[in-house]
């Protein structure tokens, strides 16, 4: 889901990146500012007439969404996009069901029809529903407010300076020897206001941002050709991302630059195009056994894709089987201790990381967001859950992971930012390679397979680099390892401290029917696995 809705964004296509009942405005509009009165008038209006139709719960949320994206290709800028999407959206709860509608009129006339659209659907659901709601209690908060912690707003950034240096990033590609390149920027904000009959008016503002590129080699002898996309992870941040702090870059062996909060996409389509055309006459993997040292821009995708979806609760239940699978983590194996990873394997869920993709003040349930375990000393302890799912735990209150892409989509259970703590003894990604006699060090997300439980997977990459006696031996080519997600993760046998914890993540996670896409982070340190199968995807079975 996330490869396909990336490439569909490369493109020319963006009407993906455009929300429901989108149009497109001027870039000046995106800095319009929003009234908070009277979006409590209106909210208050939605709660009274909920309560008036015989709801026992009501919650609406009004909702702002801005986005701009900007695709260039080497010398030429291919599309400017700014849109906006508004509107309500109102979820009941009428004799033990669920109703939502949603509405693009933010009137008091619009809202009513969705009012008792909403409650006319639940009363609906009562026919069917073999059991009640079950909401676990949430304190009201009165009014607050939450800003993502942003330097400088990247929507008030001119188009021309971000055209320029989107072009700047690809001359310097070409100059240093790529053939071709593609670059992006995508820019979120997301202006949300939630009030609830629990006594809650929250308005939230949420900015994220994500420069991507690929760049592109080619022998024209032979016709061959390597492609290296950018090493940054897109960031719950504003236009600050995008300094380049030295201080914030990790020098890693085989000479790859990390980056950390913040970015230099100069400096990294500059090593992209050595790199894209390295890999020309880098030769091919011999498949076999290799221990595995993976760089935290690799090994985020195997967590999202391993770890944070076979722990969504509702995936567990069965709720996600026709979208992506279920999961094999279910719930006797938490019961039961099961035996996740190594004792240095721990994960958390995490909705207030600062910098993260997924970082919000309270979710979209009205729910104040927290980090709890999901994986403790390598046992299996917990999953992610929403206010009507996590008396199933025997838990009282909500996790805090609920959202909504829009205010014309329902919210529902969402991924938050899962990460593996790094490791407690000090230890760099130089000194973890010393330790290593034969293995593969990857960096980068490449492309990736995974079965309809989060059981079994193979994972590629955009450099890999084998590794003999300690040192770096030169890049290789066409590497994947396979994992099945319990042996890979009680083969991980050493983490880095916390000084090389990094974030990757996926702008564009996508979930649920209707699909929905959600923006979510995942950090580690670069991590050892030992014994791990590698094959060569170059290779012909036939």
């Amino acid at each position: 889901m996330q490869r396909r809705q990336f490439l569909s964004l490369s493109g020319l296509g963006l009407a993906g990146f455009m929300l429901p009942n989108a149009q497109l405005i001027a870039a000046e509009e995106l800095l319009a500012p929003a009234d908070v009165a009277k979006k409590k008038l209106l909210a208050d209006t939605v709660l009274a007439l909920a309560k008036q139709g015989g709801a026992s719960y009501c919650d609406v949320r009004i909702g702002r969404y801005l986005n701009q994206a900007i695709v260039t290709r080497e010398d030429n800028v291919q599309n400017v996009t700014n849109s906006e999407s508004a509107g309500v959206g109102i979820r009941v709860i009428v004799n033990g069901a669920w109703g939502f509608a949603a509405s693009n009129q933010s009137t008091p006339q619009g809202v009513a029809a969705a009012v008792a659209q909403a409650i006319a659907i639940a009363r609906a659901n009562t026919k069917i529903q073999t059991k009640p709601v079950q909401l676990a209690p949430t304190p009201g908060v009165g009014e607050v407010q939450w800003k993502t912690p942003i330097r400088q707003n990247a929507m008030a950034v001119p188009v021309k300076d971000k055209v320029d240096l989107l072009l700047s990033i690809n001359a310097a590609a070409i100059n240093a020897g790529a053939n071709f390149i593609n670059s992006q920027l995508f820019l979120v904000n997301e202006q949300k206001y939630f009030a609830s009959s629990d006594g809650s008016w929250i308005d939230q503002d949420v900015h994220r941002i994500w420069l991507p590129f690929t760049a592109t080699a080619i022998d024209k002898a032979s016709g061959k050709f390597r492609t290296r996309a950018g090493l940054s992870a897109p960031a719950g941040m504003g236009w600050e991302f995008l300094d380049g702090n030295a201080a914030d870059k990790h020098q890693l062996p085989g000479g790859v630059v990390g980056y950390g909060h913040t970015y230099d996409p100069v400096e990294d389509a500059i090593a992209a195009a050595k790199q894209a055309r390295a890999k020309l006459t880098a030769p091919s993997v011999k498949p076999g056994k290799y221990d595995l040292v993976l760089d935290p821009s690799n090994l985020f995708l195997t967590i999202h894709e391993n770890v944070g979806h076979p722990l969504e609760l509702d995936r567990v239940l069965g709720y996600e089987a026709n979208y992506a699978g279920t999961s094999f983590a279910t719930l006797d194996k938490r019961e039961a201790g099961f035996r996740w990873g190594s004792d240095i394997v721990n994960f958390t869920a995490d909705k207030t990381a600062p910098y993260s993709l997924g970082a919000v003040g309270y979710d979209d349930e009205g729910v104040k967001t927290r980090k709890w375990d999901l994986v403790k000393d390598g046992i299996l302890v917990n999953y992610q859950a929403t206010r009507d799912e996590v008396h199933i735990l025997g838990e009282n209150a909500s996790h805090g992971c609920s959202y909504a892409d829009s205010w014309k989509s329902v919210q529902f259970q969402r991924m938050a930012n899962v990460s593996l703590a790094p490791g407690k003894t000090p230890l760099t990604p130089a000194q973890m390679v010393k330790d290593v006699e034969n293995g593969i060090y990857i960096h980068g997300r490449g492309s990736y397979s995974i079965d309809q439980q989060r059981y079994n997977a193979q994972f590629g990459g955009q450099l890999c680099y084998q590794i003999k006696n300690g040192e770096i031996a030169g890049m290789v080519e066409d590497a994947a390892y396979q994992i099945r997600t319990p042996e890979f993760w009680n083969a991980c046998s050493a983490i880095c401290d916390e000084r090389d914890f990094r974030m990757g993540g996926s702008f564009f996670d996508g979930k649920g029917q209707p699909g929905q896409v959600s923006a979510v982070s995942h950090g580690s340190a670069t991590t050892r696995f030992d014994g791990v199968n590698i094959i060569n995807t170059a290779r012909s079975l036939g």
